[in-house]
């Protein structure tokens, strides 16, 4: 969320009763706020920071910030920070020749200027620089208590090459494209970041195919806990703007995700940067008259929240802001009078509090046997059926299944103080918690498929948890009265299967009524 065009005029400490209680009604587990450092440029969300250890004073003083995390802490609300140590403004006043000469900045401006946002790139190879940034980000875990740093613009820092053509670029000492020193910079902030705050998130806007930005530093990665998956975000997208009727041509858009969803531990984004600069909002994005469009995003929704990896939705979004977001005014608060917006809004909610219940959705979400397809293959339909798992996934009928897997646990904090763990694979889930698996099956097309078959692990009768369809959220209301039953007939792999109604552009969660 960006805090000054949330609910436009509200400080610090008005936020911390309004944003609270929203959250929390809509069950939201955390919240990432844009940039809240200091920065002149309103234009630039604050991205484009000139004092690093200030809380904008626009909404209050550093106490009444501090007011705001403890607020939404109280109410068991997370607090991640976007931060920016890839680049700053050229203000006079600020860092930029601080003392006259280039001291935070690199001095070669084939490596200290940024062609694209006009900025002015951090020295990283310099020890003071490298301490002034780490101890930053410090400051915003310890003296603010955030509980994660989501990196801004990771990818700019890695390459040497990075929106420059031949000619404007040097090399590493290697010869190559790395930037070394923003590497060995990143493996250093992480590094310390986990070991002097455990339990907090770093998280990197990394848009290319870097290996292990989330694998340990003593294993070789930059150490980070999750990785923003831009991939799936452009591919589902893109996907999802054909019309229903051509989508079958496309259908490997939207599959692909899963052949590399568990190489990173990631974050299923939908970003202000998807909302803004004439790309509309989610909803616009949907092709179709006005039902179609609601319809496509509940289901888009309902298929993210079921997809491995954590869910992130800019503010607005959650109930189908139609217009594109802008900084200088506050949300369309006004349209949840209409029907269609509040069933989104009270989708999302639902949305929220089925994925608290279902550890199946988030207990095994960075590990493959959290994850089977049913049916990936279903072009001509349009439909996607996949379960997820919370633990053992032996069949009803008691034969073994595939033990958890080993690998770095899903890196809420460190296992040692390289970073995220690292080495016995995930903690058991308390069977009282929840179901321990859950089906979803996803119809991006625009018709209903009433007699669908899909192959269930286990006979007998399954309970819908979400239909995206239903009349609450504005659908036609095609379902099944909330259960299927499923009979021992063997289909797509699986032991049994069930025959049931699938709503046109709409989604279905099932999970075993025991």
């Amino acid at each position: 969320m960006h805090l000054g065009s949330w609910r436009p005029g509200l400080s610090y400490r008005q936020l911390a009763e309004e944003l609270t209680s929203y959250v929390t009604e809509m069950g939201f587990t955390h919240v990432e706020l844009l940039p809240v450092a200091e920065h002149p440029f309103g234009g630039s969300w604050g991205y484009q920071v000139t004092s690093y250890y200030a809380p904008t004073a626009r909404f209050g003083s550093p106490d009444d910030f501090r007011f705001l995390v403890d607020r939404l802490h109280q109410a068991g609300i997370g607090v991640i920070l976007d931060w920016v140590p890839a680049h700053f403004p050229k203000d006079a006043w600020a860092l930029a020749r601080f003392d006259g000469t280039p001291l935070y900045e690199h001095a070669d401006p084939r490596r200290g200027e940024h062609p694209d946002w006009g900025t002015l790139i951090f020295n990283f190879g310099r020890p003071e620089v490298r301490n002034f940034l780490v101890a930053n980000a410090l400051y915003w875990l310890e003296d603010f208590h955030a509980d994660g740093l989501r990196v801004d613009a990771v990818a700019s820092m890695l390459y040497l090459d990075y929106s420059r053509g031949p000619g404007q670029w040097t090399p590493n000492e290697h010869g190559g494209r790395e930037n070394t020193d923003a590497v060995s910079f990143l493996r250093e902030v992480n590094t310390t970041c986990y070991r002097r705050v455990p339990g907090v998130m770093m998280i990197a806007e990394e848009s290319t195919a870097w290996p292990g930005v989330t694998r340990p530093v003593h294993l070789g990665g930059l150490g980070f806990g999750f990785k923003w998956n831009l991939g799936w975000m452009h591919d589902t997208l893109n996907y999802l703007s054909h019309d229903p009727m051509f989508r079958h041509y496309h259908h490997n858009e939207i599959t692909f995700s899963l052949m590399y969803a568990f190489t990173e531990n990631f974050v299923l984004p939908l970003s202000h940067d998807e909302v803004v600069h004439g790309k509309g909002s989610l909803l616009a994005k949907m092709p179709g008259d006005e039902w179609n469009k609601f319809a496509g995003l509940r289901a888009l929704f309902a298929y993210m929240w079921a997809h491995p990896g954590k869910q992130l939705l800019f503010m607005g979004s959650e109930f189908g802001q139609g217009a594109e977001w802008s900084a200088e005014r506050g949300l369309d608060w006004w349209v949840l009078g209409d029907e269609h917006h509040a069933g989104i809004r009270q989708l999302v909610r639902d949305l929220n509090g089925a994925y608290r219940d279902n550890p199946a959705l988030w207990a095994l979400d960075h590990y493959p046997d959290g994850f089977a397809w049913i049916d990936a293959n279903d072009a001509s339909g349009n439909v996607l059926s996949f379960l997820r798992f919370a633990g053992d996934r032996a069949p009803s009928d008691g034969s073994d299944g595939p033990a958890a897997a080993d690998g770095p646990a899903a890196a809420d904090g460190p296992g040692t103080a390289d970073g995220p763990g690292t080495a016995d694979g995930p903690a058991a889930v308390d069977p009282a918690a929840g179901p321990g698996m859950l089906a979803c099956i996803v119809n991006f097309s625009g018709r209903p498929h009433l007699r669908y078959q899909v192959g269930l692990p286990r006979p007998g009768r399954w309970r819908e948890v979400i239909n995206t369809d239903a009349f609450p959220y504005g659908g036609s209301g095609v379902g099944n009265q909330g259960f299927i039953e499923a009979v021992a007939e063997p289909c797509h792999g699986q032991p049994a299967s069930a025959v049931f109604a699938i709503p046109p552009l709409g989604a279905l969660w099932l999970v075993p009524d025991d």
